[in-house]
């Protein structure tokens, strides 16, 4: 069988590899892959920034945006599968002590930090041409979706990010009208997919002049802008900002740019070594002033899978198909950690 894999910790490593069949321990599915998408997780850990193979394993086989069809269920298994359907695997799973976050299912929360991760951290991820998963993180979508499935993973980050505002913003009144988000790569126009399935009136900065970026927004009905976010939020004032770049620049300025009692939502992973001069002393007067708040989203548990589901399903197919714009098989792999002009999302067919 043929997998994506990598060496962690040594860049340039990622290529495809023949790896063993998968065999199904108690309780699981052995699905067929259909596509995988990639993602700047994925480039950075071919990057050799970091990523952890399992116990014993040189290799770490890729892959958490996954999309498969289930081959055989077992009889112990839950959550009425059948051979056919089509499936994404969870991925992350709760650490082993367990933390109180991680006993209570919300182990996108763990506190302790030792939580496994398909495809990332000391777990095998979904970038093989079969492979298994533990019918309890497994999710059942619509067949509908097969075209596009491979999204499920980046809506679930979105889709936990809008269910954090929408907690946030219920401490008092809540009736947010705009929102801006900062980056139109998946993560972005998938935030603004579900802004407008808000009712919001959303509005998109990013650097991008042509390409597809511009018309996938519009075409969600919401309004394109490049610049910056000073400019943008003075003639939208947003109520909420979901930064998706993790660009400290962007991030400082979304910290300083929403009306007032506004949300910030960051989602987008800095690198770290950059250093900016900033007012901290108006930063905080202003958070304080106007009751702002500013917090940190990533990952997701089975309940954000279940909403990303229901939001593809939701959505418009063409233009969630308009988002992959590239599309290589197996044995071309190593092309999608080489992003090229153009690029939204880049999907493996396993």
């Amino acid at each position: 069988m043929r997998a994506l894999t990598v060496e962690p910790g040594k860049a340039g490593s990622e290529q495809v590899t023949d790896v063993p069949e998968p065999v199904p321990g108690p309780g699981e599915l052995l699905v067929q892959g259909i596509a995988l998408g990639i993602c700047g997780t994925d480039r950075e850990i071919a990057a050799g920034e970091y990523g952890s193979a399992p116990s014993g394993s040189e290799r770490l086989i890729l892959g958490h945006e996954s999309l498969g069809r289930v081959l055989e269920v077992p009889a112990d298994a839950g959550g009425g599968f059948a051979p056919g359907d089509l499936v994404v695997g969870i991925v992350r799973r709760p650490d082993p002590v367990p933390c109180p976050a991680c006993a209570r299912g919300e182990f996108d929360m763990c506190r302790n930090d030792r939580y496994t991760e398909r495809g990332i951290k000391d777990r095998h991820g979904y970038g093989s041409q079969r492979w298994t998963v533990e019918a309890d993180y497994a999710v059942k979508i619509n067949p509908a979706l097969e075209g596009v499935g491979m999204l499920m993973e980046p809506t679930t980050i979105v889709a936990k990010a809008w269910e954090q505002i929408e907690r946030i913003g219920h401490r008092a009144w809540y009736g947010p009208r705009r929102v801006l988000v900062t980056g139109a790569g998946p993560i972005g126009l998938l935030a603004a997919l579900l802004g407008t399935q808000r009712g919001l009136e959303v509005h998109v900065l990013d650097r991008a002049e042509s390409g597809p970026k511009p018309d996938l927004v519009r075409d969600l009905g919401a309004t394109y802008h490049t610049g910056g976010i000073p400019e943008v939020a003075a003639k939208a004032l947003p109520d909420i900002i979901v930064e998706a770049t993790g660009a400290a620049p962007l991030v400082l300025d979304a910290m300083e740019n929403t009306c007032p009692a506004g949300i910030v939502c960051l989602t987008g992973v800095s690198s770290a070594g950059r250093h900016l001069d900033i007012d901290a002393g108006a930063v905080n007067r202003s958070l304080v002033l106007e009751n702002d708040v500013v917090f940190g989203s990533v990952n997701a548990n089975r309940r954000h899978y279940e909403a990303a589901a229901a939001a593809l399903d939701r959505a418009d197919r063409s233009w969630l198909e308009r988002l992959i714009t590239r599309r290589l098989p197996l044995e071309r792999a190593t092309e999608a950690f080489h992003p090229e002009h153009g690029d939204v999302k880049v999907v493996l067919e396993l």
